[in-house]
């Protein structure tokens, strides 16, 4: 196995990526970033290059998000610059990706998180396996759905995506395909042969011969208070009407909000709204603009990361602690 990070090839009738960091499950660097980029430009333009194919190694993750130990490392130095890198190119190849002018067939099997998605959400198919884990899990670092997934995440079904965002929600297998982040479901014995299909025929459309009618979604049972809890206009009337409800389903959504940065749960709603009304460019604008204060002006992300990724006792301590304190003015002045 190569040590590059990403390792990028011509096979066949296509391109091929092959992200390889397996022992930090797929995470981005800015060098992987870059190798994104440069095949983006390389392959789009080349008649001998059908399609693109995505795959994480290791056979635990496709992706597990962006380097964010590295960002809050610079956020902590006062280090601007590579934060600002970091981001900014990282969007550039989610926009890059939407604009590709041939499928990017991604194949997910493991944990896709975060970055991940945003590597595969924009373009497709994007298939999934049984073994497929997918989420937005921000709030628990204080960060907000980036990655352009602030644009997909207000058009899936009803208010699937807002409480995706909010509660970080994990979607296993063909949840993926139920909820919207994935359009294809296939078993992870039938990849191999899926991909030197692709490989051969350069046609993304080989991918209907290996995908199966996903299972109903474990989620289904609960689709209507999904809609009306999460279709709230405000965290605190989430939250109330969570508390209102009362299943075992609704409290367990309770508490999981209860533990997330209280700020990063209005601002995450606050960017969803927003983007709602946005072309995928404007929203990406706008969660770059999002990132100079969420990781540089305030305490949260740095807290988050630490809790999460660089101690992992699970005992963040957010400022303001709880959401009845947190100031809405504070929230708007985050954005633009």
């Amino acid at each position: 196995m190569s040590d590059e990070s990403l390792v990028v090839a011509r096979e066949g009738q296509a391109g091929t990526l092959l992200m390889n960091r397996p022992k930090a499950l797929n995470a981005l660097d800015l060098a992987m970033i870059r190798g994104f980029q440069a095949a983006l430009d390389a392959w789009s333009g080349d008649p001998a290059v059908k399609l693109a194919i995505l795959e994480g190694a290791g056979g635990k993750a496709f992706c597990a998000g962006g380097d964010v130990r590295a960002v809050r490392d610079a956020a902590i130095a006062g280090d601007r610059a590579p934060v600002r890198a970091f981001f900014s190119e990282e969007y550039a190849v989610n926009q890059g990706i939407a604009d590709f002018p041939k499928p990017w067939v991604s194949l997910i099997d493991g944990v896709c998180m975060g970055g991940g998605i945003g590597l595969a959400i924009h373009n497709g198919p994007r298939v999934v396996t049984e073994h497929a884990l997918l989420a937005m899990p921000e709030t628990a670092i204080a960060l907000f759905p980036d990655v352009g997934t602030s644009y997909i995440l207000p058009r899936l079904p009803g208010a699937i995506g807002t409480w995706l965002a909010l509660t970080g929600a994990r979607m296993r297998g063909a949840d993926n395909v139920h909820c919207g982040f994935a359009t294809h479901y296939v078993t992870r014995d039938k990849l191999p042969a899926l991909r030197a299909a692709l490989l051969e025929t350069g046609d993304a459309a080989v991918v209907e011969r290996f995908a199966e009618t996903p299972p109903e979604a474990s989620f289904a049972p609960h689709r209507g208070a999904i809609d009306r809890c999460f279709g709230q206009p405000t965290v605190l009337g989430i939250v109330h009407a969570l508390e209102a409800d009362g299943s075992e389903w609704a409290l367990a959504q309770l508490a999981i909000l209860r533990r997330m940065s209280p700020t990063s749960l209005c601002v995450s709603l606050e960017l969803l709204r927003r983007a709602a009304k946005l072309d995928l460019p404007g929203a990406l604008a706008e969660e770059l603009h999002l990132t100079e204060g969420v990781v540089h002006g305030h305490p949260d992300f740095r807290e988050g990361v630490r809790s999460v990724l660089v101690d992992k006792d699970g005992a963040p301590r957010w400022t303001p602690a709880t959401l009845e304190e947190v100031d809405p003015a504070a929230v708007q002045a985050l954005f633009r």
